[in-house]
């Protein structure tokens, strides 16, 4: 990966981090979240949830599915301790009915209500790994990153993150959420497509500066 980048032309000023060894940073930040009695354990599959009664069985691939309220635990039962290893998933209990807001600095602002339009969501999960939510917001914050850009098939992610940032007392950044990169059909790029990498298009002998210009002549670029 960081070969292709820099047959791309990227460059990078800080060192490469890797998640694998910021566990320990992770587990602290879950320790926290447990000591407030903000999380539940969740032996509830995703097939489960997509099953219940008003889960919606479109979801996105992408996204988590609306965790029904009645899988959860009654509201202040005694929480079992964290294991070492995990070996349950662990979610954060979402304020049902509080309204979240930000204004990403690309499509402006942004609004949900949590138990609405997002559930529960994990936080660690049962093979003993840090989510996504939790891993991006003790990163960031560690870090001390200020303008967070990605995909815009993340907005709804930021405001779980924004949720996490509140618990841990953190100050969170700010967004920019991009168009996302797509084929000549219109389909985004993703793994699951095997859509075209940057070592298919060097092998395919495709040059750097190919497809930089077509990025900035895309209507999808930014």
């Amino acid at each position: 990966m960081q070969e292709d980048l820099r047959w791309l032309g990227l460059t990078w000023e800080e060192p490469m981090v890797t998640q694998s060894t910021r566990i320990p940073l992770y587990r602290a930040a879950l320790a926290r979240l447990h000591a407030a009695g903000l999380i539940f354990p969740c032996n509830r599959s995703r097939r489960d949830v997509l099953s219940a009664a008003g889960a919606p069985h479109e979801a996105d691939d992408d996204d988590e599915p609306l965790y029904p309220a009645h899988f959860r635990p009654a509201a202040g039962e005694a929480l079992p301790p964290l294991t070492d290893p995990i070996r349950t998933n662990w979610r954060l209990r979402v304020p049902d009915g509080a309204s979240l807001g930000f204004t990403d600095g690309h499509v402006g602002r942004q609004e949900a209500v949590a138990g609405r339009d997002f559930g529960d969501f994990l936080v660690w999960r049962k093979d003993d790994l840090p989510s996504y939510q939790l891993a991006c917001v003790v990163d960031d914050s560690d870090m001390r990153i200020t303008e967070v850009v990605r995909g815009a098939d993340l907005i709804r992610s930021t405001f779980r993150q924004l949720l996490l940032y509140r618990a841990l007392g953190l100050n969170a950044p700010a967004f920019y959420h991009c168009p996302l990169v797509t084929d000549d059909q219109g389909v985004r790029l993703a793994k699951r497509h095997d859509a075209l990498s940057l070592r298919a298009l060097r092998g395919s002998g495709r040059t750097a500066g190919e497809i930089i210009g077509g990025w900035k002549t895309s209507d999808q670029s930014v």
